[in-house]
């Protein structure tokens, strides 16, 4: 059977993608800090395995990723997806906290992860594996006030790239998804608040899309690679943004 951790699993786009390999049959990692919402996302299946961690602390990724390969035995893929939206503002009114939190989740949080994760599929048997990192639309073209998320997913982009040569010799692929505007609690929150301005909400599309796109993205053979994929609403502002 095979074998996928994902980061962020409690909610949004990582509960979406968990539950849809859950369906598939695999053995699924959950990774997260809330544990109890883990628990409801895995609702009793066997082959969920819970791992409550947080990405961006090394000791806390190196435990959840040895108690992962001790039960699963193997890894096949990462979905390296876990990350924050700090609130919006010009540069001068970011504080340096949420700076630093941005980085140590979006960057941080994604290095130690692929990191443990590469380490591990170099050395299985037999060797070889696939990372798909989330990236974001904002990898591309930011919106105002995205300081923080904008240049950590641009971080995300360059991992994404060496990740893609430094696995070449040990059959580990790397890929990126571009996600954009997907139903989720936090888009959620967007469209109340235009609502509530008596605004246009933003067109937006199913999370169980993202779902169907890293599904088919993780089936690949590993000789077969999708180095980057953009899925968005159709109606997004991104082609012609500005």
């Amino acid at each position: 059977m095979p074998s996928i951790l994902i980061t962020g699993a409690s909610g949004g786009i990582g509960r979406a993608v968990a539950e849809r390999f859950l369906d598939e049959g695999w053995t699924v990692g959950l990774m997260a800090r809330r544990g109890e919402l883990l628990e409801e996302v895995a609702g009793g299946r066997t082959t969920a395995v819970v791992l409550s961690g947080d990405v961006s602390d090394e000791s806390s990724v190196t435990e959840v990723f040895e108690r992962f390969l001790a039960q699963a035995g193997r890894i096949d893929v990462l979905f390296n997806n876990a990350g924050i939206f700090t609130p919006a503002a010009p540069i001068d009114e970011i504080p340096v906290a949420d700076w630093h939190r941005a980085v140590g989740v979006n960057l941080t949080g994604m290095f130690l992860c692929a990191r443990a994760a590469f380490g591990a599929m170099r050395r299985q048997a037999p060797m070889g594996g696939r990372i798909i990192n989330n990236g974001s639309i904002s990898a591309h073209v930011p919106r105002e006030g995205s300081m923080t998320y904008t240049a950590t997913k641009h971080g995300v982009t360059g991992l994404t790239r060496t990740l893609s040569l430094d696995g070449r010799p040990f059959d580990i692929a790397c890929g990126q998804i571009d996600i954009g505007n997907a139903r989720t609690e936090l888009l959620d929150g967007i469209v109340e608040k235009a609502r509530a301005a008596g605004e246009e909400p933003p067109p937006s599309m199913d999370v169980g899309l993202v779902a169907d796109a890293v599904w088919n993205m993780a089936g690949l053979p590993l000789e077969a690679n999708v180095q980057f994929m953009t899925i968005m609403a159709t109606k997004m502002p991104f082609i012609g943004r500005g």
